[in-house]
């Protein structure tokens, strides 16, 4: 899903998350309204319901549309994209970047397998206009991290958000994921925080790209994380990652646990794991 250094890589994220701007802000849906539905009835519903309306956000590989499903008594919006590009890295130039539609399905799946399915909305693959894309739960929400930094709001519990940012930076770091910004991150009246894009994500994983940002882990987090395997990660996201950015994520998942591990070993458990 997309509501959103000088290379053509990093430039397709950069129209992402302009694109996310115009998605998230003025015409999100009601959060009043929201259906409370499973995460199962979700997925039945993206799959199934008819579309009766769309509108295109953007021009090109990098258009979005916003559709709105109806299926019986129930009309909700999603969110769809078809993109799939190869660019070559800005920083290891002997390594083409894939930016694909598939990447926000992958992200969903293994949110899933780490608990994080509460952070990432319900991602399926869908055929709509002629196109296979992904579709995306529209969510309800009060304003993008953005705008909250630009209007020096303060979250009312700084230690529940800190815990959930550090959660999406690991999250961000175990994908290597290019598109991560100010843009990709809702936040929902009760300070909730969701991640959105992950297109850009998937990258050339070389080593650990904001190992700053990792200060503090969900102690459940990095025990799934611990107990992540190549199998299982290869089965829940096949047909949408291919065998070596599986591997490669395994392997930036071992550089995660070591770095934390080691955090551990100077800091004490406390001090890291929450």
């Amino acid at each position: 899903m997309l509501y959103r250094h000088l290379s053509r890589a990093f430039a397709v994220a950069a129209c992402l998350a302009a694109a996310s701007m115009v998605l998230a802000a003025p015409q999100a849906q009601n959060p009043d309204n929201e259906p409370n539905l499973t995460e199962e009835q979700k997925i039945d519903f993206l799959l199934h319901a008819k579309v009766v309306a769309s509108r295109q956000i953007g021009v090109g590989e990098t258009a979005l549309w916003r559709l709105t499903l109806r299926h019986g008594t129930l009309t909700h919006d999603a969110a769809f994209q078809s993109i799939e590009s190869v660019w070559e890295s800005p920083v290891y130039h002997e390594i083409q970047f894939r930016v694909s539609y598939h990447f926000d399905i992958a992200a969903w799946e293994l949110a899933r397998l780490l608990g994080l399915d509460d952070m990432v909305p319900v991602t399926v693959e869908r055929k709509w206009g002629g196109k296979r894309g992904s579709l995306s739960w529209w969510l309800p929400y009060w304003k993008m991290d953005f705008d909250r930094i630009k209007e020096k709001l303060q979250p009312p519990d700084i230690e529940a958000w800190n815990r959930q940012m550090y959660r999406v930076r690991v999250f961000g770091e175990l994908l290597f994921d290019a598109g991560r910004n100010l843009d990709t991150v809702l936040i929902t009246k009760d300070w909730k925080i969701w991640r959105l894009d992950f297109a850009p994500a998937f990258g050339p994983l070389r080593d650990l790209r904001h190992p700053k940002d990792l200060v503090q882990c969900d102690r459940q987090l990095l025990e799934k994380l611990r107990q992540l395997s190549y199998d299982m990660v290869l089965e829940k996201t096949k047909p949408h990652l291919t065998e070596g950015e599986v591997k490669a994520l395994m392997t930036q998942r071992d550089k995660i646990v070591a770095y934390f591990e080691k955090l551990i070993a100077e800091k004490g458990e406390p001090a890291v794991l929450y």
